[in-house]
């Protein structure tokens, strides 16, 4: 079987040696189009792929309708909105990502980002402590029970509210289980979001309920841009000038966030799950998946069944 490695942010070489180590010990063949500039170069590399590897992405019924042999995508991390999955299963095409393998990479993020805020973006200004503050977790999947973790260990107060997480798993992590997202805003100094962008989350994390926030409340989205309705947020931080935003996902409206000097920051590019530890991790992972997906048929982690 031919499987392709097709990502315009290429993998780190030593998780290419991974991936390929995984891939031809099972008797197959693995492709490299890396840092490709056009879709045309896509489209002509997965002619006659068996299989694909990518990352971040977009991978779009033009690619499908040219990948003849194709039957297994794997998105090596967590989010798979790059992929049209929906068309993909039309075509008779398995989606998988790799849950967790980038979690404790994103979740250190998140504290990076949040130091650097309370700590008054290093300006020279008097800041602010973690311990002690109440943190909110909105969603508790793999990248959430970490940030869990690293809180507990700053000695903050945590909850958290998952609509589709059991109140009773998030108590056994030792973490307070919020009835819903009104109160998780309601009652804590910083909210850290961790949702997908579907058609029930997007532009959720609008004005009422960011405005519930503590006086210097700060918003921390390591997840995807589209959760937040910008307009509603832009407005409410000139309303606000208590509250921060830190994200690793560049707004729309980035220039109108500029606006609000010491209260906002944005990394250059997405990066949650740049380290080479989540890299190797992904990769390898996915490559793994593969296998098994031929070895036996597994589709454990198929997102679009």
């Amino acid at each position: 079987m031919k499987v392709l490695v097709a990502t315009e942010k290429p993998f780190a070489p030593v998780a290419i040696e991974g991936i390929r180590k995984e891939i031809e010990s099972a008797g197959h063949q693995l492709v490299l189009l890396e840092k490709y500039t056009d879709k045309a170069q896509l489209l002509d590399a997965v002619k006659d792929a068996d299989a694909m590897i990518v990352r971040s992405d977009k991978i779009t019924p033009e690619v499908f309708d040219a990948a003849g042999q194709l039957k297994i995508v794997v998105r090596a991390g967590a989010g798979y909105d790059s992929i049209d999955t929906a068309y993909a299963k039309s075509k008779g095409v398995v989606v998988e990502n790799t849950p967790g393998q980038n979690a404790n990479a994103v979740a250190e993020l998140v504290f990076g980002l949040l130091v650097y805020a309370v700590r008054s973006f290093y300006n020279g200004k008097a800041g602010s402590e973690l311990k002690g503050k109440h943190l909110g977790i909105l969603a508790f999947g793999n990248v959430g029970r970490n940030v869990a973790r690293i809180a507990q260990g700053f000695g903050m107060k945590v909850s958290a509210y998952d609509a589709y997480c059991p109140a009773e798993a998030i108590e056994q992590a030792g973490v307070h289980a919020a009835k819903n997202q009104d109160e998780l805003f309601e009652t804590c100094d910083i909210v850290s979001l961790h949702i997908p962008a579907t058609p029930e989350t997007k532009e959720s994390i609008n004005r009422e309920l960011v405005g519930k926030l503590h006086k210097g409340g700060i918003l921390v989205n390591t997840a995807r841009k589209e959760v937040i309705c910008e307009p509603e947020l832009i407005q409410l931080m000139q309303e606000r000038t208590d509250l921060k935003f830190v994200t690793d996902i560049k707004p729309d409206a980035d220039e109108q966030f500029a606006q609000f000097e010491g209260r906002y920051f944005s990394t250059p590019k997405k990066m949650g799950a740049q380290t080479a530890e989540a890299n190797i991790n992904a990769g390898i992972a996915a490559a793994k998946q593969i296998n098994a997906f031929f070895a036996d048929g597994c589709t454990k982690f198929q997102v679009n069944k």
